[in-house]
C-alpha cells in the first residue's frame, strides 16, 4: 500500500478531507486528534495492517509520518 493510500486511510479515521493530511503534519496541531480518533486508528491498524496498535506507540507518535512509519 503506498502512503498515499495510507494517507486516504488516515483522512477517514481523522474525520478530514484527504487535503487536509501530509506527513509533516504534526498530530496536536489536528483538532480531531482525540481519544475516540485514537481508538480508530487502532481498529485501523488491526484491521488492514494486522498491526496491534497499543496506547504506548500511540503516545510516540508526533505526526502523521510516524503513524506511516508503524503502519509500514
Amino acid at each position: 500500500m503506498t502512503n498515499d493510500e495510507k494517507i486516504e486511510l488516515l483522512a477517514d479515521v481523522f474525520d478530514v478531507d484527504v487535503s487536509e493530511i501530509n506527513p509533516d503534519l504534526t498530530l496536536d496541531e489536528m483538532e480531531t486528534w482525540d481519544s475516540m480518533t485514537k481508538l480508530a486508528l487502532v481498529a485501523l491498524a488491526d484491521s488492514k495492517f494486522h498491526k496491534s496498535l497499543k496506547k504506548e506507540t500511540i503516545a510516540t507518535f508526533k505526526t502523521v509520518q510516524d503513524i506511516l512509519n508503524y503502519l509500514g
